[in-house]
C-alpha cells in the first residue's frame, strides 16, 4: 500500500505567532504596546506556551490580523 503524505495544516495559532516573527516591530515594542509581558511573548513565538484570548485579540488588533474563513473544495466535482 502506498501511503500519501499529509498535508502539513498551519493552525490559526501558527499564523498568529508568524505574523509575530515577520512583524517589523521588535517583540519588545509588541509587548509594550500589548502589555502582554516580554517573557510570555517570547515563550509563545517559540511554540513554548500559549496566550490568552485576550492577549491574542490584542496581537491581532495590533498587527492588523484579519481571519479570512474559506470554504473547503469539494473533491470530485
Amino acid at each position: 500500500m502506498v501511503r500519501m503524505p499529509r498535508r502539513s495544516r498551519t493552525t490559526l495559532i501558527d499564523q498568529i505567532r508568524q505574523a509575530v516573527i515577520d512583524s517589523e516591530m521588535s517583540r519588545y515594542r509588541i509587548s509594550q504596546l500589548t502589555g502582554i509581558d516580554k517573557a510570555s511573548l517570547s515563550r509563545f513565538v517559540h511554540g513554548e506556551r500559549g496566550l490568552s484570548d485576550e492577549a491574542i485579540n490584542l496581537i491581532g488588533e495590533l498587527l492588523n490580523l484579519e481571519v479570512v474563513v474559506r470554504k473547503k473544495k469539494r473533491r470530485g466535482k
